[in-house]
């Protein structure tokens, strides 16, 4: 690209200008959900927003959780080396483990109803070495995800405007560590809310313009004219006919197993996920988190049918960046096919959509990692190795201090990465390599009471032993030398990443049987217990019982027993759920038209842009109005509070406030005017 379409200045503003927006709106929203909703800042309320969170809100962290920069970039990248396969194959490969994730969240809440982590069950079933081991593994699919969302888009911001690779690293995290610190994982959530939407709107933004709009392209029939011509110019080894425009592509097909594979370690094992299940209310765990893998479906799938093909189509028009010569390489892994395209078709407005889609996928994935992160090192390290009795005060102080370092250990490593000339598609194949043999055991310890703590501590040990050597060995075997270039390619991925998902499937049963079978009750996780967060409230001048998900009644055991009913329920319903929706996404639907060679008609392909759009229509009621509608209550009593309390009328009551002087003197004025000859009543 010749020149940056925007100025330094623009790309300063939006990163930094729109980091501060959102970390001012959620002090505004902490101070009135506290003021309004008793929504105390607690230890509890930091990293689990009470358990309480519903399933709207749940579904739309989920998809915002699970929209990296990759997802919009990678899927592009894809779809521009491989056609029309490449946007199906990495939607249905990463949307498989959210739903069979629900079943996880479910037993989760069954069996661990009071965790902040996943880890805190490990260690409650296994013990501390084991817990170490998984620690370890969490904290590495936390800091690839992270350095894969910063490496991904500071070279988009770079790209765009001109701003500094490492600047943009720095400065992506600032806004999300602030807003991160003062609203916790709710911050996260309602955050997210807001991020889901506004890139579910560019991507409509991006495909309207591509299939109706715009000039150059302006409907599906002329997109699927220029993909023929582009696939007479470069037909594409492996492919149908050399074709785009076929679901037959070899490369595509590997790239579509190192997806699924390596998404299996970023959602199994990112704490973040847990973090949410643990967050949402009992009820809402399941539905969230199938609503939410639904919805996210249509994301990569839309935006990469649209953006990834537009930049096939342009790529020969004038108005194409780097016209007349095709996109380098080493510009396609670095993930500047979206924004390159938006360009061509849009000009500086495309480059501003594409700066603003960029920016709410990096932070909002971000605020995930930083809560994730923070709670493995308040939970599972500083109350579990350092101290125990440790008060809500501490642990929040604690939850605080991690947010901040991991966000500046992460923007130090991504620039260092960045002159290493890691791009974000290399850590994308990279990740199921270094991660994924501990999705097994890790999934075990909560559907098999048999996997004894051996088997669960070595297995993954091994499996990451295993994959490093099938990974490095298929690279050297290949290409004779073992560089970033070499060690990236489709062939030694695929060698690591399937070695190490599925080694331990022959580690797990060898040391099962050479220790014995396990026979585990599950009593020890349901003794993990919360946070002390007495402190806090007495500080905050309220009772403890009154903040969300902190009431325990006299009825709580009968609400326990009720919401284990419901578990129980929704466990079977997940199971179904989840074993119906895999065969369709993985095997009915793309293998008929893999196995058969098809080359798209141009009705086929206009309505397979068709079908698209309308499921980006879907996930917007999902994930955009349901949660809206869900709240409407609880966003009605806190606006009429705060309208009451500027009019200067009389303070709407907060439950479980102690009164205060000014409360009591209010009160007091007002018995004295109701009784008569102004007597006080006693």
């Amino acid at each position: 690209m010749s020149s940056p379409p925007l100025s330094q200045g623009f790309g300063y503003g939006i990163v930094l200008g729109l980091g501060f927006a959102f970390a001012l709106g959620m002090i505004g929203t902490t101070w009135a959900l506290k003021r309004y909703q008793n929504e105390v800042q607690t230890s509890e309320m930091f990293s689990t927003a009470g358990r309480t969170v519903r399933t709207g809100l749940v579904a739309s962290a989920v998809v915002s959780s699970w929209t990296w920069a990759a997802t919009l970039l990678q899927s592009s990248g894809i779809a521009y080396q491989y056609g029309v396969s490449g946007p199906f194959w990495y939607a249905s490969g990463a949307t498989v483990q959210i739903l069979l994730f629900a079943t996880l969240a479910i037993e989760l809440k069954r069996k661990a109803p009071n965790a902040h982590t996943f880890l805190e069950v490990i260690r409650a079933r296994y013990g501390a070495a084991t817990h170490v081991t998984y620690m370890v593994f969490g904290l590495f699919t936390n800091i690839l995800v992270t350095a894969m969302l910063l490496t991904g888009g500071s070279a988009v911001v770079n790209s765009l405007t001109g701003m500094p690779t490492a600047a943009a690293c720095f400065l992506l995290p600032v806004g999300v560590v602030l807003y991160t610190l003062f609203g916790g994982i709710k911050a996260t959530f309602l955050t997210d809310y807001i991020h889901t939407v506004v890139i579910l709107v560019v991507i409509l933004i991006f495909a309207f313009t591509t299939y109706a709009t715009s000039d150059i392209l302006g409907s599906p029939s002329k997109v699927y004219d220029l993909l023929v011509e582009a696939s007479a110019r470069h037909p594409v080894a492996g492919n149908a006919g050399g074709s785009y425009l076929t679901m037959r592509s070899k490369e595509g097909a590997i790239f579509f197993i190192i997806n699924i594979v390596g998404n299996f370690g970023t959602v199994f094992l990112d704490n973040g996920y847990y973090n949410k299940a643990i967050a949402a209310s009992p009820v809402s765990a399941l539905p969230g988190y199938v609503l939410g893998g639904l919805s996210w479906f249509a994301i990569p799938w839309l935006a990469a049918t649209t953006m990834g093909l537009a930049c096939l189509a342009l790529e020969n028009h004038p108005s194409f960046p780097t016209f007349p010569d095709r996109m380098p390489d080493a510009d396609v892994k670095a993930g500047l096919v979206l924004p390159n395209a938006a360009v061509a078709m849009l000009g500086q407005g495309g480059a501003a959509c594409t700066l603003l889609l960029i920016f709410m996928a990096v932070t909002s994935a971000s605020s995930a990692e930083l809560i994730a992160v923070s709670s493995i090192f308040t939970y599972d390290l500083y109350q579990t190795y350092f101290n125990p009795s440790a008060t809500g005060k501490k642990l929040i102080i604690m939850s605080h201090t991690m947010v901040v370092v991991f966000g500046v250990l992460m923007a130090a490593f991504s620039t260092g990465l960045y002159y290493a000339g890691v791009s974000m598609g290399y850590l994308y194949l990279l990740m199921g390599v270094i991660v994924s043999s501990a999705v097994l055991p890790a999934s075990l310890t909560l559907l098999w009471k048999g996997q004894n703590k051996w088997a669960a501590m070595l297995s993954p040990i091994l499996g990451l032993a295993c994959s490093l050597v099938a990974w490095l060995v298929t690279t050297k075997k290949q290409f004779g030398e073992i560089t970033v270039s070499s060690s990236g390619s489709n062939d030694p991925m695929l060698a690591g990443n399937v070695v190490a998902l599925l080694s331990p499937l022959i580690f797990i049963p060898i040391l099962t049987l050479i220790f014995g079978i396990d026979n585990y009750d599950y009593e020890s996780m349901r003794a993990i217990r919360k946070g002390d967060d007495h402190d806090i409230a007495a500080e905050a001048h309220i009772d403890l019982e009154l903040i969300p998900g902190e009431r325990a009644g006299s009825n709580g055991s009968e609400t326990e027993e009720v919401e284990q009913k419901k578990l129980e329920k929704a466990a079977k319903i997940a199971r179904i759920t989840t074993v119906v929706m895999t065969l369709i996404l993985l095997v009915l639907w793309p293998f008929p038209l893999y196995g058969t060679s098809y080359i798209f008609s141009k009705k086929f392909f206009t309505g397979w842009v068709s079908v698209g759009i309308i499921w980006l229509f879907f996930s917007m009621l999902c994930v955009g109005v349901y949660p809206l509608w869900e709240g409407r209550h609880a966003m009605a009593h806190t606006t009429k509070s705060i309208w009451l309390d500027i009019t200067g009328q009389r303070r709407p009551p907060i439950q479980g406030r102690m009164a205060d002087v000014e409360d009591e003197k209010h009160t007091k004025e007002l018995d004295e005017k109701k009784l008569p000859g102004g007597a006080t009543s006693t």
